[in-house]
């Protein structure tokens, strides 16, 4: 007779089939859950309507980004419902195509901006924004703005709006622009570990915090100029969509006291003194003001009206590609990393593979590369430009378009094409090179850890735990040094200047793109819209259709994403919120993220840190 099991062994069994059992009740919940909601939206009559007279409601909650970041195809899904609490990204050109649909469409009467969810967005893309909003009101179509409060980022958009309406308990926030970092020099030193710093240009400022506790002085006359150029942008743009001066935007602190004194200690009423706001209304005072607008909506509740998301579902167009004439845009955003990245990232193997593929296109007469990115690895940057270059070769025009930065590495990836164009608050520049070794030889010693052995040669014996010698250091240096002859050997060359012109304005320095264009770095100030029309010219075509390479999705993760995205919507909102848990550990992703990228395979980077914060 077998003996029983043991009563520990019992104990375990049970845990396990009660964890096991509840595993698979759950998922069979879920799985059933979203079954059901997929039948219920496909068989549902439902259909988006625009009603005649209706507002268009940009609520843009999120990121504004040239290229969305991928993600794993059942979290799109679910963040595609009805949430939208402002941790997504939306693309650019969703937002200036749906802002110029609603401009020619009649259904539309006018455009309401609710901006309390739109998160931090570069200079260069609200601009955009704002210039299509421009177009919008040249129809005779009004623009309301209305908010609880108003950002920096928001009330630039907001500012385009011909009234802009808050909420009596609000307020308008525009704190001016700031660069400050923490430094761990000190920090270093008590745990002794030594920071290896080797770097070639005076402003390269990315490893000062490894080697001092403070801001240098040719760091703080850099970051000061190029914060006061792009402050100037937007307190002239600003003042001139309100009729103010820019000094009414940017007060000091006793001159904000004392605005704040004339209006009895209330916020809201110091913007409207100011002529910051037009009007203080409640949010149901709104309500109705846009009721009498533009009417009351079907159910009744409020008034005509239909938000950004559901228009863009509605108005998105898939045009028929000209076979045989057609410009391809490539997006190249975000850090530049060695081997293949997913979209969001711009690795050396993957986009060059993008490039490829355009080159190979018979049907692609001329290429736009979308450049949004503070660079990373010299290896892979050069990866990418040799690629622009063969796409030369091969006879068909390149054009770059700079987003919000194109610094450092992304200017190396730009400085080969045909024509460069900028926005005038991209950040761009930063032509320098460093690299840099932690070593923990002192840190290991004093508890105890020490390393020996032998090697025949100084790069077998070298190691984080043992140190980093002289010489070894030396060759180092040296490389760095060579690293930055090329990096102004290749803009000289390719820009028409001398190395001394070049030396002169690089040395790791960042430029608005105004600047840039003054300096020679860059050929015009314009949009993406402008480098495509200038691709087409390039390539001697008048009629033509414009295809974005990109990565695709696998056909499994194309099904996955459109079957649970139409459901969606009924999923509880509260699983599709983010939690303060996942945002805390978002930033220790993030951080974890940036020690990642740096993984040059010589240890050397074109990086830009002044344009990713």
């Amino acid at each position: 007779m077998p003996a029983k099991p043991s009563v520990f062994k019992r104990i375990f069994l049970l845990c396990w089939n009660i964890i096991n059992g509840t595993r698979k009740l759950f998922l069979n919940l879920v799985f059933f859950g979203l079954i059901i909601a997929l039948i219920v939206t496909l068989s549902s009559e439902e259909t988006l309507k625009v009603e005649d007279g209706s507002a268009l409601v940009l609520n843009l909650s999120g990121t504004i980004v040239d290229q969305k970041r991928r993600v794993d195809p059942l979290e799109a899904a679910m963040k595609s419902g009805s949430a939208k609490d402002g941790s997504g990204e939306i693309l650019l050109s969703d937002v200036i195509d749906v802002v110029n649909n609603a401009a020619s469409d009649a259904r539309i009467s006018q455009l309401v901006l609710d901006l309390g969810h739109l998160r931090g967005t570069g200079m260069s893309k609200l601009q955009s924004i704002g210039d299509a909003l421009n177009n919008f009101k040249e129809t005779g179509k009004p623009i309301v703005a209305h908010a609880n409060w108003f950002g920096q980022n928001q009330y630039f958009l907001a500012s385009y709006a011909d009234s802009i309406y808050l909420n009596p308990q609000g307020s308008v926030e525009i704190e001016g622009l700031g660069r400050y970092r923490q430094y761990f020099k000190s920090a270093l030193d008590k745990l002794k570990i030594k920071a290896h710093v080797f770097r070639v240009g005076t402003f390269k400022s990315a490893v000062e915090p490894f080697i001092r506790d403070d801001m240098s002085d040719a760091a703080k006359e850099a970051n000061m100029a190029l914060l006061n150029d792009l402050w100037g942008s937007y307190s002239t743009i600003v003042g001139q969509n309100r009729d103010i001066t820019s000094s009414q935007l940017s007060l000091s602190a006793k001159e904000y006291l004392a605005e704040l004194d004339k209006a009895d200690g209330q916020s809201s009423q110091m913007a409207l003194n100011l002529n910051w706001v037009d009007e203080l209304k409640t949010a149901e005072e709104f309500r109705l003001s846009m009721v009498d607008a533009v009417g009351k909506s079907a159910d009744g509740e409020s008034f005509k009206q239909i938000d950004f998301y559901d228009y863009l579902s509605i108005t998105a167009s898939h045009p028929l590609l000209l076979a045989d004439n057609k410009v391809g845009i490539i997006v190249a955003k975000g850090q530049i990393l060695n081997g293949s990245q997913p979209a969001g990232q711009i690795g050396g193997e993957s986009t060059s593979e993008l490039l490829r593929k355009a080159r190979f296109d018979d049907s692609i007469k001329a290429v736009v590369l979308r450049v949004d990115s503070p660079g990373g690895s010299a290896f892979a940057s050069e990866q990418i430009r040799q690629e622009v270059l063969a796409l030369k070769a091969a006879n068909k025009p390149i054009v770059v378009s700079m987003g919000s930065y194109a610094a450092s590495g992304g200017y190396w990836i730009s400085a080969s094409a045909d024509y460069i164009y900028a926005t005038p608050t991209t950040l761009t520049g930063s032509i320098g090179i460093f690299g840099m070794v932690t070593t923990f030889e002192e840190s290991l010693a004093s508890i105890g850890v020490h390393t020996d052995g032998v090697a025949t040669s100084d790069w077998a014996g070298f190691s984080v735990t043992k140190g980093m010698s002289p010489e070894i250091g030396a060759v180092i240096q040296r490389h760095i040094e060579r690293g930055y002859k090329d990096f102004i050997s290749l803009v000289a060359t390719e820009r028409d200047m001398t190395l001394e012109q070049v030396d002169n304005i690089a040395q790791g320095r960042v430029w608005t793109g105004r600047k840039a264009l003054e300096l020679g770095l860059v050929d015009g100030i314009g949009d993406l819209q402008n480098a495509v029309t200038h691709a087409a010219e390039l390539a001697k075509i008048n009629h033509f259709d414009t295809e974005v390479i990109q990565q695709e999705l696998s056909p499994q993760d194309q099904f996955i994403q459109e079957m649970f995205a139409s459901a969606a919507v009924y999923i509880p909102e509260s699983l599709t919120q983010t939690t303060l848990v996942d945002k805390l550990l978002g930033e220790f992703s993030t951080l974890t993220d940036t020690l990642h990228s740096f993984d040059d395979p010589n240890g050397v980077y074109l990086y830009c840190d002044t344009c990713n914060d």
